[in-house]
């Protein structure tokens, strides 16, 4: 079995930034747009190198969306990048009609998803933007979980024909995976195996999700952790595989339970497979001002909450 290890600490956005830096120096056909969030989105080596392939839109993001649309009938690959509220919940319409609708090569990459903006508050955090990605037909959504995996995620989703959503984050987290761990859309990760229950996490909550496995070891409950960095398309499979085994499972996101990774997953498991399951997640509430840790302990997206959750749904095999 795998040992993963806290390699350092490292925001996903840096992974973003610094894997859209290696497609402009192999990527001719790469072009980036910004609303007006260069340095929070560290697009500023890509545009240092590519200035001719870098568009400032400002604070219009709906615009951004449809130029982002024009340049992909031209042959180019656009990134677009800003906050995820405003790379989501602001242009829906753009993205549904322009983008989602006739199946545009436009890769829209947001930037501090989830309660970890922190301190900007509600109106700034979104924990709806997988729900709204992941009903668009044909819209791939990713969700990467470190440094490594985000920068990985940004170069593999370059090659993919179609329309994706990337989300990652504002504040430092655990960088544990490793560049030879490798990066397949829609192929999730068996971290860590187990006979007791299985643990399913995304983003920020992998990290957590290994931590609880091991709170969990020491009573002598065995955890098996899976990384889900594609949550559209959602791989089935390796989920089946674990549960037929533990016979029970939590799903851990930094998102509204509704319309989140656990609610894909409940509804594969209700048809497929019915299995006993509990939810990290949000509670179909808004955000709030605080750190990054404050909020994440206050709405139950830690480690301490995993293992509860995976105590409870023990009791019901």
């Amino acid at each position: 079995m795998t040992t993963y290890s806290n390699q350092g600490s490292n925001d996903t956005r840096s992974g973003f930034g610094d894997g859209l830096t290696e497609l402009g120096r192999t990527r001719p056909d790469v072009v980036a747009l910004c609303a007006d969030l260069i340095g929070s989105l560290k697009m500023q080596t890509f545009i240092d190198e590519n200035p001719e392939r870098f568009f400032q839109i400002g604070i219009a993001e709906a615009n951004m969306m449809g130029i982002a649309a024009g340049l992909a009938i031209g042959g180019k690959i656009p990134f677009t990048g800003t906050f995820a509220n405003f790379s989501t919940g602001r242009v829906y319409d753009q993205i549904r009609q322009s983008i989602a609708y006739s199946n545009k090569n436009v890769k829209i990459c947001a930037s501090h998803a989830g309660v970890t903006l922190g301190e900007d508050g509600a109106t700034h955090q979104i924990l709806e933007d997988i729900g709204l990605m992941k009903m668009l037909p044909g819209m791939t959504v990713i969700n990467p979980c470190d440094y490594n995996q985000t920068k990985a995620a940004t170069i593999a989703i370059a090659d993919y024909e179609g329309p994706v959503y990337l989300r990652f984050g504002r504040p430092k987290v655990p960088n544990f995976t490793t560049e030879a761990l490798g990066f397949e859309i829609g192929k999730g990760i068996l971290l860590q195996e187990g006979t007791d229950v299985t643990l399913v996490a995304t983003g920020h909550l992998v990290w957590e999700a290994l931590e609880a496995a091991k709170a969990l070891a020491t009573e002598g409950i065995h955890a098996e952790v899976i990384n889900i960095h594609t949550i559209k398309p959602l791989d089935s499979d390796i989920i089946l595989k674990s549960v037929r085994k533990t016979s029970c499972i939590v799903t851990a996101e930094e998102h509204n339970y509704l319309g989140g990774m656990g609610e894909s997953i409940a509804g594969m498991l209700s048809r497929v497979h019915p299995t006993p399951l509990e939810f990290v997640a949000t509670e179909d509430c808004f955000g709030e001002s605080g750190t990054p840790a404050q909020l994440m302990d206050k709405y139950g997206l830690n480690q301490k909450a995993i293992v509860q959750k995976a105590k409870k749904v023990l009791k019901r095999k």
